[in-house]
């Protein structure tokens, strides 16, 4: 199964981006599914390398770094960076700045969308 989570939320406040994160990276542990991650809005600060959280708290950076490390997408708004003020050195290894145009080819792709 092919699923996109496109994820609006803010990466921390809240627990939404946080569990978007863990049901990505529990498709991904079962075999044959592939899992995309396009952050949008607020969404897009998930993907923003050297985050500082307090101990024992998640950090959602170190979490999309595992999705990626097993075949997940990380995709990020450039749009949304741009309105933030992230540069793309700023991301983490592995996400890449998209763009509407990515976001519709993703969707095509899938075959389940979920928005959190």
């Amino acid at each position: 199964m092919k699923t996109l989570f496109i994820v609006n939320g803010a990466p921390y406040g809240t627990e939404t981006t946080y569990n978007a994160l863990r049901l990505a990276r529990s498709l991904l542990k079962a075999e044959g599914n592939e899992v995309r991650l396009f952050l949008l809005g607020d969404g897009a600060s998930a993907a923003q390398a050297g985050q500082k959280v307090p101990q024992g708290y998640y950090n959602v950076a170190d979490m999309l770094g595992i999705i990626l490390r097993h075949r997940g997408e990380v995709g990020v708004c450039g749009t949304c960076m741009d309105a933030r003020g992230i540069g793309d050195g700023q991301l983490i290894d592995g996400a890449q700045r998209g763009s509407m145009d990515s976001l519709s080819a993703w969707t095509a792709w899938a075959d389940k969308v979920l928005v959190f």
